[in-house]
């Protein structure tokens, strides 16, 4: 099995693009590739996933003990021929001074060997310094391999190559040569989702492509100490699996928990919908943009992260979704809602020139602004209005990415959590507590040691429990969650 970790000398040096197009070409090629993402992200993953077809899972040193990390990375794996850790930022950067918490040191714990993603507008003979401090400042990493990306043609790449063989030992893999047409659209949290790109698979196929013929496969995998490429016809990566799929038995009563999956609505954790499913819970999509109404009989709702504000007016529009929902939630329904879903069960959004109306379940108008209001990683501690009895006094580390604000919100708003770290909604508070709906900017990931999958089932489980209780001890009431 070959595994190695992509990194760079700093963000933005192309290494996603390489990594979409690795993981595209070495299926292609026949291989089963799992990836790995490091850090928080939700919408790399997306389309590492996509290119590899399977689900990418996320490696964070921040949120994760370290037994986690290696089980998580051990279990999927195992079950690959190549495995591919993409890094985030620079190889050496991280939150920590000492760098404990650094790409450089994820792949010292997990014993990888590196292929650094080299931006070379603008150089050439200083890229030999360059990689020879990477070399220096670490010597336990490993650095098998270098892509030089972004060339400006063949004299630079020959330029290039002189110099590094020359001065280093380190072996060039591959040379990719500028080429806009390969470039993944930006925006202000980073890449657009796979799932509301075009064509994201014609995509995905042009950057495999790209890798196939500008870099050597054979030559990245022996310098990682791999066996060479197979021989296998070259064919396209299949769609990801649905990561809702092949969970296992469970042994508690399950809950139907309705999950917003659309265009609008698709930041998930792979290993957080499988927590949900051990313990006890069926997810049922819906589209927010499409569908009239929920799925039959559900106990629950899941509304997580997104890109609302570039939905608008199709949000506002389903004027028939948005009415249901509200609905069932002034009934009674439990709902767990993060960051864009937070936005979405507001009175409205507000972005640009545009002003559009939401479902209204939450007394408060979303802003939008040039500027992130909250973002990185948060620490929370739990108050008394907690509604996850399970959750009640503990304190949970998170992260958090808007751009959005609350409005109108009344003084006697109730929270879920005291913010110690980050924004939250106001700086100090986060998680709007009304029945039993709890609504954040946090993003909770169940591996954090936050175990959230399992005291929200517990808790939608218990109110569904109270709610056939009180059913029969009313005659002729009739609840409808």
């Amino acid at each position: 099995m070959a595994q190695l970790l992509i990194s760079a000398a700093h963000k933005s040096s192309g290494k996603t693009t390489l990594s979409i197009g690795l993981c595209a070409a070495l299926a292609g090629q026949g291989y089963v590739v799992q990836p790995f993402k490091k850090g928080p992200d939700y919408i790399d993953p997306m389309w590492l996933g996509q290119a590899a077809g399977r689900p990418c899972f996320n490696l964070d040193p921040y949120l994760m003990a370290s037994a986690d990390i290696r089980d998580l990375f051990d279990k999927y794996q195992a079950q690959a021929d190549v495995t591919l850790v993409e890094g985030n930022k620079g190889l050496y950067d991280g939150l920590a001074l000492d760098g404990s918490n650094s790409n450089a040191a994820l792949a010292h714990q997990l014993d990888l060997p590196v292929i650094l993603v080299l931006d070379t507008r603008g150089i050439t003979r200083g890229i030999a310094p360059l990689l020879l401090g990477y070399q220096a400042f670490d010597p336990k990493i490993r650095i098998a391999g270098v892509i030089l990306n972004r060339v400006g043609g063949a004299r630079h790449e020959a330029k290039l190559r002189a110099v590094i063989e020359r001065y280093t030992d380190i072996t060039v893999v591959g040379s990719v040569h500028e080429d806009k047409s390969l470039a993944l659209t930006e925006r202000h949290l980073g890449l657009i989702p796979s799932q509301e790109h075009g064509d994201s698979q014609a995509l995905i196929k042009r950057l495999a492509q790209a890798v196939h013929d500008q870099v050597d496969l054979k030559k990245l995998l022996h310098a990682i100490g791999a066996a060479p490429a197979k021989t296998a016809d070259s064919r396209p990566p299949e769609p990801a699996r649905d990561t809702t799929l092949d969970t296992g038995a469970v042994d508690a009563p399950g809950v139907r928990i309705g999950i917003a999956r659309d265009k609008a609505f698709g930041f998930y954790y792979p290993d957080d919908l499988l927590a949900l499913q051990h313990a006890g819970a069926t997810l049922l999509p819906f589209d927010t943009l499409n569908d009239e109404t929920l799925p039959e009989s559900l106990d629950a709702l899941f509304i997580g992260g997104g890109f609302p504000e570039m939905f608008l007016q199709e949000l506002q529009a389903n004027e028939n979704l948005r009415s249901v929902i509200g609905k069932r939630i002034g009934e009674g329904l439990p709902v767990y809602a993060e960051c864009g879903g937070l936005m979405y069960l507001s009175q409205s959004i507000t972005w640009r020139d545009q002003h559009c109306n939401m479902v209204g379940a939450i007394a408060a108008d979303v802003h939008l602004h040039d500027k992130p209001i909250g973002r990185g990683y948060v620490s929370l501690e739990s108050t008394e209005h907690m509604p996850w009895p399970g959750l009640r006094g503990q304190s949970v580390k998170g992260h958090e990415f808007h751009y959005s604000s609350l409005s109108g919100l009344s003084s006697q708003t109730r929270y879920a959590w005291r913010v110690s770290r980050g924004h939250g909604i106001d700086g100090q508070n986060d998680g709007i507590v009304q029945g039993r709906l709890l609504a954040s900017y946090a993003h909770l990931r169940d591996l954090a040691g936050t175990g959230w999958a399992e005291h929200f089932v517990r808790f939608v489980r218990d109110c569904r429990t109270q709610d056939r209780t009180k059913s029969l001890s009313m005659p002729g009431l009739e609840i409808v969650n």
